[in-house]
């Protein structure tokens, strides 16, 4: 019977498998990796005590300068009278209605999200050559062009509808937060669906700002098969969320297949190359160490900087069944918005039973309905101030 010094002796050699392995796993975790994703918000290396503070005054910084600037853009505009884009232009049953969503914060309103989503739109729209891509609305759920100066500033570049002097009774200021907020999604909803009747609805709230390839996104997702039968696409989960160790079952398949291809790409390249490492021979064991070493890395880096490179193309961008949390950008295919504003209708929301939650279950436990979300985000979450919740005084990125 071997001693343990000579079972030790034996697997520490150099040309041991197990030597390399735990030579290649501590290297790769405990020294490059760290160097490489310190600064990464959505890698499990990066250090929050020494880069979330001067990350989150930065971007609240160049939110503030994309705010300013977008103000004196539509300033501007507004005093040379120019329109930029008319309800009389769009089809009369546009194909695509872009409905935002906007609300007057109570906090930081020199950062001007909706003027800096707006602009964003209208470089979009400028893109899509002569036929208009799509048809804007912009629904402010205050009953005053002076309570939302931001969406007032915009009635001559598109179609502005909001709530009647009547509709803000007592009765409503008396309901909670998250059923005012559903209240106000379900009204901008039937607007836009009775107004227009179009053929295909994007709801955004005011704080997301598009993408660049925002509308070849959404007209891709429009062609393909499954949008007939969805109730709503998702264009937006927080980055933090998006992880592989994670409670949805298609995220554990997908790495789980990310890993074995990965592992056999690697063995095949060394098979064929002049490298003698007993490490890289192709066998069984040696394909699942290095699919399970690939699976590690791609989650310790962050799956959200996997997903990024979708980018390069509309088609490569990924489906799968809804997550539950959020709705800062909503599409609904058909007239799937006006179903869901039905839904919304029926169900009574309170804290910890927000619009989002609602949808997720009424997609799930009615029979035909189906809902997805998309992978990578189609739009950008700006909002570092709510509009219906409390704020702090300054408010910091969330890794």
């Amino acid at each position: 019977m071997l001693s343990w010094s000579a079972v030790i002796v034996r697997h520490v050699r150099w040309s041991s498998p197990v030597t390399q392995g735990l030579l290649l796993c501590t290297l790769t975790f405990s020294v490059i990796l760290p160097l490489a994703c310190h600064r990464l918000m959505y890698s499990y290396y990066f250090l929050k005590f020494m880069h979330l503070d001067a990350m989150s005054e930065q971007a609240l910084e160049d939110s503030h300068r994309r705010g300013q600037e977008a103000l004196r853009f539509w300033r501007d505009m507004t005093a040379a009278q120019a329109s930029a884009l008319t309800p009389t232009s769009a089809p009369n049953v546009p194909e695509l209605l872009v409905t935002v969503v906007t609300a007057r914060r109570r906090e930081g309103q020199e950062y001007h999200y909706l003027l800096q989503v707006m602009r964003r739109l209208l470089a979009l729209l400028g893109d899509c050559g002569k036929r208009p891509c799509a048809e804007v609305l912009v629904c402010d759920v205050e009953s005053s062009p002076a309570l939302n100066e931001d969406a007032a500033l915009l009635e001559k570049q598109f179609l502005v509808v909001r709530r009647s002097a009547g509709e803000k009774s007592n009765r409503r200021a008396r309901l909670n937060t998250f059923e005012r907020e559903k209240q106000d999604y379900v009204f901008c909803l039937r607007q836009g669906w009775e107004m227009r009747r179009p053929r295909n609805v994007v709801v955004l709230e005011d704080d997301a700002l598009p993408r660049p390839d925002f509308f070849a996104v959404v007209h891709d997702l429009l062609s393909r098969s499954f949008a007939r039968n969805t109730l709503y696409v998702k264009l937006y989960h927080p980055e933090r969320l998006q992880r592989y160790w994670n409670p949805e079952p298609y995220r554990l398949l997908e790495w789980a297949g990310l890993g074995l291809l990965g592992s056999s790409l690697l063995l095949l390249l060394f098979l064929f190359s002049s490298c003698s490492c007993a490490l890289l021979s192709f066998s069984l064991p040696h394909l699942l160490f290095f699919a399970v070493f690939i699976m590690v890395a791609v989650e310790m880096v962050g799956r959200h900087y996997l997903l990024e490179l979708r980018r390069l193309s509309p088609q490569l961008y990924a489906v799968s069944p809804a997550t539950e949390c959020c709705t800062p950008a909503m599409l609904y295919p058909g007239n799937a918005s006006a179903r869901v504003a039905d839904y919304l209708e029926r169900a009574q929301c309170s804290k910890g039973n927000a619009k989002d939650m609602v949808l997720y279950r009424i997609a799930r436990s009615t029979p035909g309905e189906r809902a997805h979300s998309v992978e990578p985000n189609a739009i950008s979450h700006i909002g570092a101030f709510s509009s219906v919740r409390t704020n702090p005084a300054r408010p910091k990125l969330l890794p």
